[in-house]
């Protein structure tokens, strides 16, 4: 029995594992439209006037086996805490998984994200490696992350930095982005943001911002509840409210919109904290 939570924990990492697999396959290759003239032009979404890289398949798939990878990274705290079955083991174990499914595989996605931004450019296509690398700050600083934490007994209800698997599902997002959303109501926020999810600088800076995320000593709010009392647990339900509103709304697009409420919700409430 000690060892089923364990076992929820290695799934998690076939998860990660599989999800590297699919990131990784093969390559990505630009989409074009041959001109009147013969000359090779980028593909643009007639839906959203975006030009864009055809993406396979396998890079959603990625997202998806991240995605279980944090629903089972949920289940194994909530199995070993019903069997009384927590250790030092499980803790440790848990943490090396989260590096591959909240870190590595995220990391991979970056990677080829970057490459899409590079394949836009003439010769992109044979950007250096070097350029490339900076995909691999996440999980460098996500690895940081979690081993701070798991000497640091005092993380409890207030985390110290962005949680990992928060910038795992993030980074996991944005393939799901870019092919299941349809417009509708986030129509204007969805050309916007795909521009951004083409622009090599934006990424450098969006890799940088959640790398500190994760290492600064910020305090971030926890999701855990010590009951149902709104009073006691008013900005998770009000973040758990948001985020429903927000899928509603804007789809796939909600994720990175909660993920910056999160991050402002949890610095609000320290700096009401402090001015009391």
């Amino acid at each position: 029995m000690k060892q089923i939570p364990n076992i929820f924990t290695l799934v998690n990492l076939v998860f990660g594992c599989i999800a590297i697999m699919y990131a990784l396959q093969p390559g990505l290759v630009p989409q074009y439209t041959i001109t009147e003239g013969g000359n090779a032009t980028a593909y643009l979404n007639e839906a959203t006037g975006v030009q864009y890289i055809n993406m396979p398949e396998q890079i959603q798939l990625a997202s998806l086996f991240i995605g279980l990878a944090a629903i089972v990274d949920f289940l194994d705290g909530f199995v070993a805490r019903l069997l009384r079955a927590t250790s030092e083991l499980g803790k440790q174990l848990d943490s090396l998984s989260d590096v591959v499914s909240f870190g590595v595989a995220p990391g991979m996605i970056l990677l080829q994200l970057l490459r899409l931004a590079y394949a836009q450019q003439p010769d992109g296509l044979d950007v250096s490696i070097i350029w490339l690398l900076p995909a691999f700050i996440v999980p460098a600083a996500g690895a940081y992350r979690l081993a701070r934490f798991n000497i640091d007994a005092a993380q409890g209800t207030v985390f110290k930095g962005v949680p990992i698997p928060a910038v795992g599902l993030l980074v996991a997002s944005f393939p799901l982005i870019a092919f299941f959303n349809t417009g509708g109501f986030a129509g204007p926020a969805l050309v916007g943001f795909l521009h951004l999810l083409s622009n090599k600088w934006f990424l450098y800076a969006l890799i940088l911002l959640v790398s500190y995320l994760m290492v600064s000593p910020l305090p971030m709010m926890a999701l855990k509840f010590k009951n149902i009392s709104i009073k006691n647990n008013g900005p998770q339900y009000l973040l758990i409210a948001t985020a429903i509103i927000a899928a509603i709304i804007l789809q796939w697009l909600a994720v990175p919109v909660v993920f910056v409420i999160y991050v402002v919700l949890s610095l609000l409430i320290k700096q009401k904290t402090h001015d009391v």
